[in-house]
């Protein structure tokens, strides 16, 4: 480590050191003559034109820009010492203007998530992939304009080998920058990993080894070639790849994970009348946000003691959702929960708050609840923006499955589940049996790759991610309404017993097999992979060391 350096500066300018295994690896795909002009934009401690130069006879250009300005003069040291001809530049990345004169870029981007990656250094940034036509959004993390911005240094036909967050494949602010890089390229490879290439690093990464640059975009490409090694040391056996089609450019890249029999069945049946997304059942939105569940989220023994009224509370679902993982909310378990103590009404008077909801607001004041950001922003502060009733629940954060449960009881919910309004023509279908058709193998891989791995392993399921999550269509549902209807008891026992896979095979055998008329071993396949990503997404998860 460099005087004056520390692990958390390097993490705050979002600068990881690449293992030497990997920058080889790279360098040699995108070295392909001694008179190559190569880039490492980024470079910290060079690793890349160390590797680009390691024979001594390479004579084009070797160039390097880096922020850390110690850093940069380290690196040109130690190349030098090497006997490497190379030139670093001390600067911003985003500063420098592209001039399409290098053969190849190869490097590993700062990674800076979007909460620390503010100011002029985002301003720079945004302007950058603004350049390419690349438009991103707030939630962008620095290695996204970076990618863009770093294929503008091609020549025609140019390279670029990146180490990049596998965010690259699933989130939707890397929409844009996934269709630029087919629209742009004449091949998109994309190297995954079994372990860890980082270790420590909770983020996983893959290798992108983009071929082909075309500024206008006409020499693009319809799919990417997947390889998948087991660690940065297998890179040397590297094998034979598969080629994998997205629905569109910018579409998620989770599925190119699946094996190849997986992902056939898996495009065969969601792409059929069978499928649908499900926001062609109805629109799911976010639930209501309190600023302080703890104040507002009452128990029936609370409401008691206060003396509150009808008129001060509305019905709610208590926060959570480890009470939604049955076919319907009722009547019946709103009540046993608020039994147990659980908080099943929410304050929120409609009009004037009654003489116990005054002293109750008084008291909330007093403990400085109308303090809280999202209480201080409304008037007046302890009325919660209202949500009506949705037909279903839907779960966004589960260990197994996002689960979607019919609410018989018509209560309210909270930010921690959403709700699925269905489509007027939709509802009774939709609330009889949308949450049973949902438990089937092709909704739960679906709900894998459209999702996203969160901490602890936990899969997150934003309203625009569930939009697009694929469940059977209402005329399949229509057409097998009878069948679906006598598993209800049987599916139901199941998930009271935590046998989701029972209740699954259950649903499978009429929807897969008996509807669409899928083959088990096509069936069986489609399981694996959802089993292999699941287990992936928990093993990561295990890994709780922070990045850096």
């Amino acid at each position: 480590m460099l005087p004056g350096d520390s692990a958390a500066l390097r993490k705050a300018r979002g600068a990881f050191f690449t293992p030497q295994p990997v920058a080889r690896f790279i360098a040699d795909w995108a070295v392909k003559s001694e008179d190559d002009a190569i880039l490492e934009p980024s470079c910290g401690e060079a690793i890349f034109l160390h590797e680009a130069g390691r024979d001594g006879r390479h004579q084009g250009a070797l160039d390097g820009v880096e922020l850390h300005s110690p850093s940069a003069a380290e690196s040109e040291r130690t190349l030098r010492a090497e006997g490497i001809r190379a030139s670093i530049r001390s600067g911003d990345f985003f500063a420098c203007t592209p001039d399409g004169s290098y053969d190849a870029v190869i490097g590993n981007p700062p990674y800076v998530r979007y909460q620390d990656f503010s100011g002029d250094a985002r301003l720079r940034a945004r302007e950058a992939a603004l350049r390419a036509g690349v438009s991103l959004t707030g939630l962008a993390s620095s290695w996204a304009a970076f990618t863009v911005h770093s294929a503008l240094f091609l020549k025609e036909g140019g390279r670029l080998g990146l180490v990049l967050p596998a965010e690259l494949l699933t989130v939707n602010y890397a929409a844009d920058v996934r269709r630029f890089l087919m629209q742009h390229f004449r091949s998109v490879g994309l190297v995954l990993f079994v372990d860890r290439v980082f270790p420590g690093v909770q983020e996983e990464v893959v290798l992108l080894l983009a071929d082909g640059f075309g500024r206008s975009g006409t020499k693009g490409t319809d799919h990417c070639d997947i390889f998948q090694v087991q660690d940065a040391a297998a890179l040397s056996e590297f094998a034979m790849g598969r080629k994998w089609k997205p629905s569109s450019p910018s579409a998620k890249w989770s599925g190119l994970m699946l094996s190849g029999a997986a992902d056939a069945a898996y495009v065969t049946a969601t792409g059929s009348s069978g499928f649908s997304e499900l926001q062609a059942w109805g629109e799911t939105t976010l639930g209501m946000v309190t600023g302080n569940n703890k104040y507002f989220a009452l128990s029936p023994t609370r409401v008691e003691e206060l003396g509150l009224v009808q008129s001060d509370l509305i019905r709610l679902s208590p926060p959570g959702s480890r009470h939604l993982r049955g076919l319907s909310f009722t009547n019946r378990s709103h009540s046993a929960l608020g039994d147990r103590g659980a908080a099943t009404w929410l304050f929120r008077p409609v009009q004037d708050p009654s003489p116990a909801a005054r002293k109750y607001i008084e008291a909330g004041e007093a403990a400085g609840v109308h303090l809280a950001y999202k209480c201080r922003v409304r008037n007046p502060w302890w009325r919660v923006p209202y949500v009506r009733q949705a037909d279903l629940f839907l779960t966004y954060m589960n260990a197994d499955t996002p689960r979607i449960t019919t609410n018989r009881a018509g209560a309210h919910h909270l930010n921690s589940v959403h709700g699925i309004f269905l489509r007027a023509e939709y509802r009774d279908i939709g609330a009889q049996l949308l949450p049973l058709a949902s438990l089937n193998s092709m909704t739960l891989l679906g709900a894998e790759t459209v999702g996203r791995a969160y901490g602890g392993g936990m899969l997150k399921l934003e309203p625009r991610e569930a939009d697009v999550l694929p469940v059977p269509s209402v005329e399949l549902v229509g057409a097998h309404r009878v069948e679906l209807l006598a598993l209800r008891r049987p599916v139901s026992d199941h998930l009271r017993g935590g046998r989701l896979l029972d209740a699954v095979r259950l649903v499978d055998d009429v929807l897969l097999a008996g509807a669409l008329g899928l083959r088990d071993r096509e069936i069986d396949a489609v399981r694996e992979a959802r089993a292999e990503m699941t287990k992936r997404r928990v093993a990561r998860g295990r890994e709780v060391a922070p990045r850096g």
